[in-house]
């Protein structure tokens, strides 16, 4: 018989790879012109080292969380914390763009492995009634690390040098395999899925070239790439790989990679679009922030991290107490709240940015910004996820996880080659006067992460209050999670 598991224990010790995970979404950012200058590169090369991870941490996800549901949530978690541990390692030794880019690529897939199921364990070790609070501290964990990483990446770029932002990860991964070991229950839901090996295909290779056409737009004139063929055939197919993906998911008999069925349940349904648009503006935000701050304004990487700590503390300190206010309220006004709050903020920062502004009056509009971080995650996740049937939980926190993912790799493409455009036009508008033409670059450029954020304010207006449902078994019982 197994010993009763104490979850709070086990949503710690999976939390601490989650928050890598996030970690390395954002601590990238911050050490963007150090990579530029110490690879001796181009800030295409750099943005690709963030779009390369987000991509190859969004398109196997909806597999990775089939290989929890037959394997064990606990054993494809270590694997993935392994990768990603082995391949942060890679990514500090890496002396080229290329050979960067390679190592996030793995990386990227070590965090595929591991997400899917910190939300799957979160709807197995606690019963409805109670998943607030839990999704609180995923919430906090998310919004803590997707915004502390600019902080933390500055301390160790200044201090260290760029490749610290990987180093660091190392002793973390070691100390969250071993906690992972310790405290997380090794619970099998063993599923016999089979595995869409067509749809993985079909998904893979259209958001490829989808993300490659948008952001080297720029780099190849939205002209030929090669041969013949140019950026926007490369776009054009991967939309139509994606439209041939969902087709073949309508008509697959087996085990789709994609059961449409779950999009029969409007909460999920619209929280996946509200976690691709929170994914699109967390991303988005920081690229032409730190261009700003740093080449415009002249801070080092870490008065630049220091700049946004607040808001990173602020999201931390609220999203725990929003999480337990979503069971209590109708979370969609929560969610609604931050959206608003956070495209404010950003608006906020567009219209005070000047050549000559002082860096800390920013700080009122980016503790908005975390404001609005800290009330979205929790609520959002917990409306998305509390009503999907029990035998969907795996496939669903795949499908969720992996919208937010795929709205991550559309920002950083879509925000990376706008800032790239812009500054050319603005660079020959103010006849070279780079400071006038960077600022201008980046205002212009935060209005699109703010735009894409009321969108998402609009589709959270359709959620509903979840129906009050049975309490899920407790791990350690030896019972297995009642299917709906």
């Amino acid at each position: 018989m197994t010993r009763q598991a104490n979850p709070w224990a086990a949503l710690i010790a999976l939390c601490i790879g989650f928050f890598m995970i996030l970690l390395d979404t954002t601590i990238v950012s911050i050490a963007i012109p150090a990579m530029v200058r110490g690879l001796h590169t181009d800030l295409n090369s750099v943005v690709w080292v963030l779009s390369v991870y987000l991509l190859t941490y969004a398109v196997p996800m909806l597999f990775t969380s089939r290989l929890g549901d037959r394997f064990g949530p606990k054993r494809v978690f270590l694997a993935g914390l392994a990768v990603f541990t082995l391949s942060s390692l890679w990514c500090g030794l890496s002396g080229t763009a290329e050979m960067l880019i390679a190592a996030r690529a793995v990386q990227g897939l070590g965090a595929a492995l591991m997400t899917p199921q910190t939300l799957a364990f979160i709807t197995h070790l606690f019963p409805p009634a109670k998943r607030g609070p839990a999704m609180g501290l995923w919430g906090g964990v998310a919004g803590l690390a997707t915004i502390a990483g600019p902080l933390l990446g500055g301390v160790l770029v200044d201090g260290l040098g760029w490749e610290w932002i990987f180093f660091v990860n190392v002793p973390i991964g070691v100390i969250g395999i071993g906690l992972t070991l310790a405290l997380v229950p090794d619970w099998q839901p063993r599923h016999a899925h089979s595995f869409d090996l067509l749809g993985i295909a079909l998904s893979a290779a259209g958001l490829f070239c989808l993300v490659f056409g948008i952001q080297n737009g720029q780099h190849y004139s939205w002209g030929e790439v090669f041969g013949p063929v140019n950026v926007f055939e490369i776009i054009g197919a991967g939309v139509l790989l994606l439209v041939a993906f969902v087709i073949w998911q309508r008509f697959n008999t087996r085990e789709p990679l994609l059961p449409l069925r779950v999009f029969n349940n409007r909460n999920f349904s619209t929280g996946t679009i509200t976690a691709a648009a929170i994914g699109f503006a967390m991303t988005g935000m920081f690229v032409p922030i730190v261009v700003y701050v740093q080449d415009v304004l002249g801070m080092s990487p870490s008065k630049a991290g220091l700049l946004t700590a607040p808001m990173s503390l602020l999201s931390g300190m609220i999203a725990p107490f929003i999480g337990r206010l979503s069971d209590k309220v109708n979370a969609k006004y929560l969610v609604v709240t931050g959206f608003v709050a956070l495209a404010a903020g950003l608006f906020v920062i567009s219209v005070q940015a000047r050549a000559d502004t002082d860096p800390w009056a920013l700080v009122p509009a980016l503790l908005l910004c975390g404001v609005g971080t800290g009330f979205v995650f929790a609520p959002m996740s917990n409306v998305a996820m509390s009503s999907v049937e029990r035998s969907l939980a795996g496939t669903a926190s795949g499908i969720f996880n992996t919208s937010r993912q795929v709205g991550g790799v559309l920002g950083s493409a879509a925000i990376g080659v706008l800032l790239q455009a812009r500054i050319t036009t603005q660079m020959a508008a103010e006849h070279g006067n780079v400071p006038v033409a960077l600022t201008d670059a980046a205002k212009e450029t935060l209005i699109l992460p703010a735009a894409v954020l009321l969108l998402g304010a609009l589709a959270a207006l359709a959620m509903k209050r979840p129906a009050p449902q049975d309490s899920a078994p407790r791990v350690g019982t030896g019972a297995e999670p009642a299917a709906a």
